[in-house]
């Protein structure tokens, strides 16, 4: 099978390719990846030379360049994670985030129906969405499949945009699909925008730990390999037109996964406990920030065998020792445009 992978040279894109590439070898893999500021073909170097995986630089906004390809490379299934994530980015500029994440989306719908032409039979489009498309949740309860979409910023209305067009070609049109929203993850290869990475390389260089507000949001944190292993198990064991939601049964408030990473990497780098602690700097706090994100992930527990494999404090742990032992890679992505964007949204609040 020719199995079309969206956005894989980006996080989690990244660690899905690789697992399919190796698990899969009758597979040919076919990463399709803008390679906008987030997306690093180095976060694949270990597999680019395979022979059953290639590389396409592309725009899922382009559909005439997605016809094109579909019809050289007959994809039987697509597994959709190109996305804007970032819900910062998606304040200052939420064009960007809809052309993306709702027109893109469109696109691959489209050139999926007209490609398979209502043969749909072994035929598959997975499409990776989040947590942050049901809102904010109180101090109890969790988010379950069933739970109303309630978004709240630029970024998870367009995710939330993109689940309905999904769920409405596979209502509409017959096309087999499947969803799934997870929690926020965290783990190697992760642009440092994102709340760990960026405190990790903070804390490195001895310069202030944002923390928005005053930490008290709560995240439910997914280790990136557990959920590529989830995402294996729903491309081949889940049911076609179901949602599963991903979570690591993780939750934490900011400023205690801070002060926890502040530990990990004094221990680590042989400071004195409690020195990286007075790096943190509380700044104002992002605009509809939402309070807490909790997921039930027990629907894909009981159907498919999925865990976690990891506790927070563990993964954690090897998340850091990653990035100290990638120092080259964390120096390539934090220079140029990161730096100026970097400067914009911490350091003038």
């Amino acid at each position: 099978m020719n199995l079309l992978i969206t956005g894989g040279a980006g996080f989690i894109g990244s660690h899905v390719v690789r697992l399919f590439v190796e698990s899969y070898p009758h597979y040919h893999v076919f990463n399709l990846d803008k390679l906008t500021y987030a997306g690093n073909l180095q976060n694949l170097a270990d597999v680019e030379g395979r022979e059953n995986y290639t590389f396409l630089k592309g725009d899922i906004t382009d559909a005439a360049y997605l016809e094109s390809i579909f019809s050289e490379h007959r994809f039987g299934a697509v597994l959709h994670l190109a996305a804007e994530s970032h819900v910062d980015r998606s304040i200052a500029g939420p064009m960007a985030f809809v052309q993306t994440n709702v027109i893109g989306t469109v696109n691959l719908l489209e050139a999926c129906r007209r490609a398979w032409a209502g043969d749909f039979e072994g035929k598959l489009f997975y499409h990776v969405s989040t947590d942050e498309v049901y809102g904010s949740l109180g101090e109890e309860g969790l988010f379950t499949e069933s739970t109303a979409y309630d978004p709240r910023s630029p970024y998870s209305a367009s995710k939330a945009a993109s689940d309905h067009f999904v769920r409405a070609w596979f209502h509409t049109y017959g096309l087999p699909v499947k969803l799934s929203n997870c929690s926020n993850n965290y783990g190697p290869n992760h642009f440092p925008e994102k709340l760990i990475p960026l405190a990790i390389h903070n804390i490195k260089e001895g310069r202030p730990v944002p923390v928005y507000g005053k930490g008290e949001n709560v995240r439910d944190w997914l280790y990136v390999k557990d959920h590529a292993r989830a995402i294996d198990a729903i491309f081949h064991r889940g049911r076609v037109g179901e949602t599963y939601n991903v979570g690591g049964v993780n939750e934490w408030r900011n400023i205690d996964l801070i002060e926890l990473l502040c530990d990990v990497m004094d221990e680590r780098l042989g400071r004195e406990q409690g020195a990286s602690r007075k790096l943190i700097t509380f700044v104002k706090d992002r605009a509809g920030h939402d309070a807490r994100y909790a997921i039930d992930s027990s629907k894909l527990m009981s159907e498919l065998g999925w865990a976690p494999s990891v506790t927070f404090e563990q993964g954690l742990r090897k998340t850091v020792d990653w990035y100290l032992e990638n120092e080259q890679w964390l120096e390539e992505v934090t220079s140029g445009h990161y730096r100026d964007y970097y400067r914009e949204q911490y350091e003038h609040r």
